[in-house]
């Protein structure tokens, strides 16, 4: 609140020195709402022939034929947002329309810089409101102090220096939204930079928004199948839950996102994918990908470039999960990917330390953590009575030589349901996609999995843990036993089976064949080099001559006790009559 003390003259600009009758009219208008004994100063400015400007500290009323024009503007613009109807309802103020000298609270840039401006003179902004500099520039509040506001740019700062007027907007930062996204490329602030024109806009949500409550959300049971058999059916994910893909630089973290993407053609899914701080280069390529195999059709891809300002890195997530919030509440399913969050963290940072807070842990701000949290809250299967639409996020993190322990990686794993670890060693030996089963974990688990599902996967991951042990522990054993080769044999075939290669994704009865025939450890003779071709000759056998039992499983999500049995002995016969036997353990 403005201190009345404090402000000791009010100085009114126009063409025409007003008369007696009129300066008292301002004097009593200026008594009633700062107080008395305030000097009244009259300066003339052409600028004003058939209106005034008056300024008392920060608040300027414009009565100019511009300020009464932006009145105008402003009054349509809010017109205009209220559907079908707005056409009558713009015709109807207009005729009812009388301008008031209203007050707008004004600033001055004190230093800009960076993608920085420090303002003073706004002592009633708040912290996240947009602001209006010369030339149109954008900027929001991230820092308040008694004196300043520090205020990260959305455009090029180029046009601002110090001592430009500021305006508040009493408006906080918000993003377009609609269907006309889809299949469209866009940056932070929902400006189209594929060159395909405009894009319609049905509404426009603030980039942050409160998380849905408790009471509004559903528990996740609905699997969103990924495709990718070594997370569907050890690590699965459930719509509306916020699984982790962590891992270092270059062991396949992306492109598990891209695969999941992909596999949501014809599931009714809507697919958000937020690029921050990657190469353009790699996101058009990307983008070209989605369109070949048709995916771009259901997907939006948010761009934050690494030659983007900090500001529009930091506010990329918040617009793209704003953009889904608009899908899940019209009750459908989204599935958001964040690529990645250690640039956003970087980017904040950066922010931050520009405006001049105090560095904390691997200098990042003490609320780096809130950065996170409230943004993949707002991930959320939502409950029946709300819509029944859900948005699940699959953040990605990356690490340093492995090192989940750093910071940001443990914040976000605090605050996620799960996370995906690639492991280095195991991508470089050829093991993809390169998911560590002992650091990977659901903690969804089987909710989000069908029975056929969790009935096939069954012992997997206790197979696979006992057989990374027994790696470790003989690897440098000469002399092995019988047992001892036929587990090793065992669980090598197990690896050999989960790999996959980018874009080749499995259908549900597909994964459950697979599964349920390695297990019985009817594949373990096959030679390891020639599973995967071996493998993708028995799914074909079971489509062409089995089919029944790929469409029960495919649209019941039930595998039978009969159906088990006579996939074991269809596969068992099979390699008999097909495989190439390994003849030694």
């Amino acid at each position: 609140m403005k201190d009345k003390k404090l402000i000791k003259e009010a100085v009114l600009y126009s063409s025409v020195e007003p008369d007696s009758t009129q300066q008292k009219r301002f004097r009593d208008f200026i008594a009633a709402k700062y107080g008395p004994d305030i000097q009244l100063i009259w300066k003339k400015d052409g600028k004003y022939p058939n209106g005034f400007r008056l300024e008392v500290e920060s608040d300027v009323y414009d009565w100019s034929i511009e300020g009464r024009f932006e009145q105008l503007k402003q009054m349509l613009k809010n017109s205009a947002s209220d559907g079908s109807d707005s056409i009558p309802l713009m015709k109807e103020n207009i005729r009812s329309w009388t301008p008031e000298a209203l007050a707008r609270e004004v600033g001055t840039v004190l230093t800009v810089g960076d993608g920085i401006a420090t303002v003073g003179g706004l002592p009633n902004a708040t912290y996240g409101e947009i602001l209006i500099f010369d030339g149109g520039v954008r900027g929001m509040i991230q820092n308040l102090t008694e004196t300043e506001a520090g205020c990260i740019l959305f455009d090029d700062d180029g046009q601002i220096s110090s001592g430009s007027k500021v305006v508040r907007t009493g408006k906080r930062a918000g993003i377009p939204v609609g269907e006309g996204f889809l299949g469209r490329v866009v940056n932070s602030l929902g400006v189209p930079i594929d060159k395909k024109g405009e894009i319609p806009a049905s509404e426009y949500y603030p980039i942050e928004r409160p998380a849905p409550a408790i009471i509004d959300r559903q528990p996740v049971n609905c699997p969103l199948k990924t495709g990718i058999m070594a997370i569907d059916s050890m690590f699965p994910i459930g719509r509306g839950q916020r699984e982790l893909i962590i891992g270092d630089r270059q062991t396949g973290k992306s492109s598990i996102a891209i695969d999941t993407i992909l596999n949501q053609k014809g599931k009714n899914v809507i697919c958000i994918y937020v690029s921050i701080g990657q190469k353009s280069s790699s996101v058009a390529k990307f983008v070209r990908d989605l369109e070949e195999k048709g995916a771009m059709e259901y997907t939006i891809v948010l761009h934050a470039s690494a030659s983007d300002t900090a500001p529009m890195q930091y506010i990329a997530p918040y617009a793209g999960t704003s953009i889904g919030e608009y899908f899940m509440q019209q009750g459908k399913d989204v599935l958001i990917v964040y690529d990645d969050l250690t640039k956003h963290a970087v980017a904040y940072r950066s922010i931050s330390l520009l405006l001049g807070r105090s560095p904390g842990r691997e200098a990042y701000p003490g609320d780096v953590f809130y950065l996170h949290s409230r943004l993949l809250e707002r991930s959320a299967h939502l409950s029946d009575e709300k819509g029944g639409g859900s948005m699940t996020a699959l953040p990605i993190v990356e690490t340093q030589a492995g090192d989940v322990s750093a910071y940001i990686p443990t914040n976000i794993i605090s605050i996620t349901d799960g996370q995906i670890f690639l492991e280095s060693e195991l991508f470089f030996a050829g093991q993809r996609p390169a998911v560590n089963v002992g650091l990977s974990v659901s903690r969804v688990g089987g909710d989000a999995q069908t029975k056929a599902m969790k009935s096939a996967a069954g012992t997997l991951r206790l197979e696979l843990a006992q057989y990374r042990e027994m790696k470790m522990f003989t690897q440098f054993a000469s002399d092995l036993d019988d047992e001892t080769k036929k587990q090793l044999a065992f669980g090598e075939t197990l690896m050999h089976v989960l790999r996959q290669a980018q874009g080749e994704s499995r259908q549900q009865y597909e994964q459950v064949i697979i599964l349920t025939a390695v297990l019985a450890k009817t594949l373990t003779p096959v030679k390891l080099n020639d599973i995967r071709d071996f493998v993708g000759k028995m799914l074909d056998h079971f489509r062409k001559n089995h089919a029944a039992i790929c469409d029960r499983i495919e649209k019941t999500g039930v595998l039978s006790p009969e159906d088990r049995s006579d996939i074991i002995e269809i596969a068992s016969k099979f390699v008999s009559e097909n495989a190439e036997i390994e003849t030694e353990l």
